[in-house]
């Protein structure tokens, strides 16, 4: 029998009960919309202003709200800001398909002097860490720490060939449930559950009653190997990236390495390395409770 679908203070809930998370208060973000040069950017705030800034950049094919349990445990110290970046979400897609690190760059670098942030941290996971580690590389001293999860100069093919094929293949399917199948099958260490609640929200119906994702697709291509060159000169600067970096990899990821985390870190200023047990390359799902006692300590300590 289909489980029920659960509003979202109640998959809060249950979804902090899973991870075995004691947040102080389950609360929903505010939706905001920034225009930024011609794109449209949708962001989810936290609230708590008057913290220390924190901007979360989710990976390629996912949304501001793999962030969700993360932002409702750091709330109460930070202000916890996750953004839906160009093409994913409920940002705009770009009509020139201009999806490379320099427009990525562009919106962040506007969204974060719109909102006025000064001495943030940026927590990036794959897609987004790239993204992070590009702005580091200009505005190291803007940034009290940078955290770059499961991503990095040199990546494992099979494993992001993998990422590639799972959402070439679930680009549109015909039930939200079809894709929880095979989604749980993409990764068993999810409950079905959350799967189904957070697909949810990165989905559109279309008129036939087929369901496709938010992320314009025409930019992703499938060969793992021809978006990996695309970008790969994006990863240097690293000596630019004077800030405190932390690299974190999960130890069940097929797509970064102990010794490429551990390469990169060394290569850093200011680097240094951790692997979180349980988790693959979605360490923000696969072990939240685990991902922000990693952040609660790497951001309180005093910078070097």
């Amino acid at each position: 029998m289909q489980e029920p679908v659960l509003d979202d203070l109640a998959h809060y809930r249950l979804a902090t009960e899973i991870a075995g998370m004691d947040v102080p208060e389950l609360c929903l973000p505010e939706h905001h919309d920034v225009v930024i040069g011609r794109m449209r950017l949708h962001y989810l705030d936290w609230g708590t202003a008057d913290r220390p800034p924190i901007v979360f950049l989710h990976g390629g094919g996912l949304t501001a709200h793999t962030w969700d349990l993360i932002c409702l445990a750091l709330r109460a110290d930070y202000h916890c800001l996750a953004l839906d970046q160009r093409g994913h979400g409920d940002s705009e897609w770009s009509p020139e398909l201009h999806y490379g690190p320099e427009a990525h760059l562009a919106d962040l670098e506007g969204f974060i002097d719109r909102l006025g942030l000064e001495r943030l941290a940026l927590v990036g996971q794959s897609m987004g860490a790239l993204n992070a580690f590009v702005y580091a590389t200009r505005h190291p001293d803007r940034l009290t720490g940078l955290v770059l999860i499961d991503a990095g100069p040199r990546v494992r093919e099979a494993g992001t060939q993998r990422i590639a094929d799972f959402l070439h293949d679930t680009a549109e399917v015909d039930s939200i449930e079809e894709l929880v199948e095979k989604a749980a099958l993409f990764n068993p260490l999810r409950d079905r559950r959350l799967l189904r609640w957070s697909l949810r929200r990165n989905l559109r119906r279309l008129p036939n009653g087929r369901w496709i994702r938010k992320t314009d697709m025409r930019w992703l291509h499938r060969d793992a190997r021809t978006m990996a060159a695309r970008f790969q000169d994006a990863w240097r600067g690293e000596s630019s990236v004077t800030c405190p970096t932390l690299v974190v990899r999960g130890a069940a990821s097929d797509v970064f390495a102990d010794e490429d985390a551990a390469a990169f870190a060394r290569a850093l200023p200011d680097g240094r390395w951790v692997t979180i047990e349980g988790a693959g390359h979605t360490v923000q799902g696969d072990t939240p409770r685990r991902l922000c006692e990693v952040l609660r300590e790497f951001l309180a300590a005093p910078q070097r």
